[in-house]
């Protein structure tokens, strides 16, 4: 391990739901070493089930700060043990779970600075945070706090073009307002508000990292256009917020070197660089490596949209971000919960559950669908809030039924058709370079692949004929 690992370095870190996981990528883009811990698994004693703790109410999910904290411990301890050479780490970076927030108390700031190297961190940070289960991105308890907000700067659409977003319960800024409101004690008592991705970084940097902008942007609180913490937000939620929070930074800032602490304990060089962690979504536009007009779609459980946005329309539905790569520009995240599941359903009622005749059946039937067109929505969608099948014929009259090859295209063309039409709704528009990357378990499925790369091309086509006959002909 020693021999292999001797290789100039950067480490990736992700403290997602339910793990902590480290990679270490070669100046050739390779991943040479990886290993994580998972919460359920390896640190039983936190009771976590998929990695949070859910309350009696069914609406609060928390997750244990320290958790986070012997996880991160642990692995260092293994890579230490298999000679891992930490001496050629240049720089690290990472992501954490977006919306997750951790409240470090009064004095923690002082401990973080003279970390003992002979002690492991969860050992030393025992004392260091105000609230020891954080809110994280499952809650769904601030629907008070939500109106609140919006009441406060003038309705859900006024708070989205400022922030990105109209207000939700998992948001940063509402989880804020809901402890300041319920336990202003433990508020009072706290001296920095990180986020998860900024609290990780704040580990390795042995102070407080700043909120980046992209992860900043999931908070309700960030003017995204100004990429300044918003006064009004800030008023609305509690009071000296913005001394608790920091100035925000550009997602792909160094913000330090890294702690004395690692440098002592692991043998990290002096002078190893620490840049910004951001959030998961914004981290996988970056890791993608989208450029503008692309779209990055996770076809899952639920189907996931990321878009690279230079001029951005915020929107009652959907969110807009600051982009991780280019401050200048935005990202777009969309989420329709009737992704795979809905068209598993369909392939069960329509294929003889079988993904060869769902398929054939897309491969037998003409892009356009004869005109035929399907919205299926089995649960309560997200975008929009809908709910029921929605069939119309080429003459555009309601159906309560297709045939079954109509039905599975229908299926596939009405969930790009949603995604393109809600997705241009923020901003985006198809270009001519426009590529779509796919992932997921639906990714595997080249027929609905194709299905999505023929609409695109169509749709791009028809894009640039309208805006070739709106220019009119050189003078």
């Amino acid at each position: 391990m020693a021999g292999r690992a001797a290789r100039r370095c950067c480490l990736g870190w992700d403290f997602s739901t339910q793990q902590v996981k480290v990679v270490a990528v070669d100046a050739e883009l390779s991943v040479f070493y990886e290993d994580s811990v998972h919460f359920d698994r390896d640190l039983v004693e936190f009771g976590t089930q998929g990695g949070v703790h859910v309350h009696k109410d069914g609406l609060t999910v928390t997750s244990p700060v320290l958790m986070w904290v012997q996880a991160l411990d642990i692995i260092l301890e293994k890579m230490k043990a298999l000679g891992f050479d930490f001496s050629q780490v240049l720089a690290l970076s990472g992501a954490g779970q977006q919306h997750g927030s951790v409240y470090w108390k009064t004095g923690a700031g002082q401990v973080l600075t003279s970390l003992s190297p002979d002690l492991p961190l969860c050992e030393q940070l025992q004392a260091c945070f105000s609230i020891g289960d954080c809110p994280v991105w499952m809650d769904s308890s601030t629907a008070a706090q939500c109106r609140q907000l919006e009441a406060a700067v003038g309705g859900a659409q006024a708070l989205s073009r400022l922030t990105g977003s109209r207000a939700y319960e998992r948001f940063t800024g509402n989880q804020i307002a809901k402890i300041y409101q319920q336990n202003p004690e433990a508020y009072s008592h706290t001296e920095r508000i990180s986020l998860v991705s900024s609290f990780a970084a704040s580990l390795f940097l042995g102070s407080y990292s700043p909120v980046d902008y992209s992860d900043g942007s999931g908070m309700n609180l960030l003017q995204i256009q100004d990429k300044v913490w918003s006064q009004a937000c800030l008023g609305a939620c509690a009071p000296h917020l913005e001394e608790k929070l920091g100035r925000p930074v550009p997602s792909c800032s160094v913000v330090g070197a890294i702690s004395s602490y690692f440098v002592q304990r692991y043998g990290f060089p002096p002078g190893c660089k620490v840049v910004a962690f951001t959030g998961d979504n914004p981290a996988s536009l970056a890791g993608m490596r989208l450029e503008e007009g692309d779209i990055a779609v996770s076809l899952g459980t639920s189907d996931t949209l990321f878009l690279w946005l230079q001029e951005p329309t915020p929107a009652l539905e959907g969110h807009i971000f600051c982009n991780p790569v280019d401050p200048q520009h935005y990202m777009a995240l969309l989420c329709f919960k009737n992704g795979s599941l809905m068209r598993e359903k369909i392939r069960d009622e329509s294929a003889s559950g079988s993904w060869s005749e769902f398929s054939k059946a897309l491969q037998s039937t003409e892009m356009g669908n004869g005109g035929n067109l399907g919205f299926y929505f089995d649960v309560m969608e997200i975008t929009p809030e809908i709910t029921g099948r929605h069939r119309f014929s080429a003459e555009n009259h309601e159906v309560s039924a297709f045939p079954r090859d109509v039905e599975i295209r229908a299926l596939i063309e009405g969930q790009f058709m949603a995604k393109k039409i809600h997705a241009e709704a923020l901003g985006y528009r198809v270009m001519p370079k426009t590529k779509i990357l796919a992932t997921g378990g639906a990714s595997h499925n080249r027929d609905i692949l194709q299905v999505y790369e023929a609409l695109l091309r169509r749709y791009a086509m028809l894009e640039q004929r309208i805006l070739s006959q709106t220019q009119g002909p050189p003078e």
